[in-house]
């Protein structure tokens, strides 16, 4: 399967509606399921009628598609999550302001995790303000970037 078709296929209809590919997913687990993960681009949220909405609008672009060649296939629409990993320039815009947390490749200052609040993201960097002050941190020695989560 070519993820990158079915992105060109049903992209614009997804935007149409108010919503952005995050990411998209073709595995087996006990059959085939081809998995879109898409999230609002208001910021508004994202549930149940919004999967079945955009379900609705691909179903029959993916039939014409024929992505699996015949292949019998399950639909899945999700919702990405709060934990979701940031993926595209628009995850880290969305949460400037917000805390996260980030795993590293290699450490800074002797630690390879490091939380707090996203003060500004460019092509190449971010900045982090946390307890001990603000640190740029190069993008390319992000593992995981995630929203953090406190219970």
């Amino acid at each position: 399967m070519n993820i990158q078709s079915v992105y060109n296929a049903i992209n614009p209809t997804i935007q149409d509606l108010g919503y952005e590919i995050v990411d998209i997913e073709y595995k087996l687990k006990d059959d085939y399921n081809l998995t879109i993960f898409c999230d609002s681009i208001s910021g508004n949220g994202f549930g149940l009628d919004d999967c079945e909405k955009i379900n609705n609008a691909v179903d029959e672009i993916l039939d014409i598609l024929n992505p699996t060649q015949d292949k019998p296939y399950i639909l899945n629409i999700s919702s990405t999550g709060l934990d979701r990993p940031f993926k595209t320039p628009r995850d880290w815009q969305r949460n400037i302001g917000r805390e996260i947390d980030i795993n590293l490749y290699k450490s800074i200052n002797k630690k390879s995790n490091l939380q707090g609040e996203l003060l500004s993201y460019n092509d190449d960097s971010i900045v982090l303000k946390n307890k001990k002050g603000e640190i740029i941190v190069k993008l390319q020695d992000i593992k995981l970037a995630t929203q953090l989560i406190k219970f």
